[in-house]
């Protein structure tokens, strides 16, 4: 490696490195919409499994084995080059007929968010049990209510049981983020095999890429961290914990 290689990542005429930080801006963005739609199913998928009744549950039960046992790229597929079929058979029965498409944004975030419902919802149920059940029927007894029973007793107990799972669920969101890529969307994985073809330096690029995620993960890492301590403070042995 060379400085003249280095150079190649700078933000000058001849660097890369405006592209890639909109590229890795990009992977943020993808993965934050798509954790946080992931969040919506997944509690959702919860709740079917833990409150629900037994079609829901078994709407439930389908969505998690359906999503976890299926390739993560066939969903992708599916949602980019089957939803602009679909949209463009909805068009067409509207009278519309010029051409329909599907942004790869729309189509990953989409995708990836069904896929990581499914983790998160099991996530979720197992926080939920993870409540000693005394407690829930203690809350019953003394007449909470269930919006007052979930804020006071259900949600903290099981954010703090979920955030590890969550902070996983995160960093797996981060990289099925690349498998959008096959898209056309310009996010990290696309960029840097971008410039991997124009400068024939692929090792170099692919270097940056990885340089690039594992800075993403670090953080989040860290984030999360700091958010399990948080959630933590005032029980017994969470000194000891961290």
């Amino acid at each position: 490696m060379t400085w003249d290689d280095l150079a190649l990542i700078g933000f000058g005429p001849e660097g890369w490195g405006m592209a890639l930080l909109r590229a890795a801006w990009m992977t943020v963005a993808v993965s934050a919409l798509a954790f946080l739609g992931g969040s919506v199913l997944g509690t959702l998928s919860a709740w079917a499994k833990t409150a629900g009744n037994r079609p829901l549950r078994w709407l439930a039960e389908g969505y998690t084995i359906l999503l976890r046992g299926i390739p993560d790229l066939l969903v992708i597929y599916l949602f980019y080059f089957g939803g602009r079929q679909v949209a463009a058979a909805v068009a067409k029965a509207m009278g519309f007929d010029g051409p329909v498409d599907i942004s790869g944004f729309l189509a990953g975030v989409l995708a990836i968010a069904l896929i990581s419902g499914a983790g998160q919802g099991e996530v979720l149920r197992g926080a939920y049990h993870a409540i000693p059940r005394g407690e829930l029927e203690a809350a019953k007894v003394v007449g909470m209510g269930r919006w007052l029973m979930f804020r006071r007793i259900i949600f903290p107990q099981a954010l703090r049981t979920a955030l590890p799972g969550m902070g996983n669920q995160w960093q797996s969101v981060i990289k099925e983020s690349a498998l959008v890529s096959v898209t056309g969307l310009v996010e990290t994985l696309r960029q840097v095999n971008i410039a991997a073809g124009s400068t024939e330096l692929p090792f170099f690029f692919f270097g940056v890429g990885l340089c690039i995620y594992l800075a993403i993960t670090s953080v989040s890492g860290l984030l999360f961290r700091a958010a399990e301590a948080w959630s933590m403070r005032g029980q017994p042995g969470a000194r000891a914990r961290g």
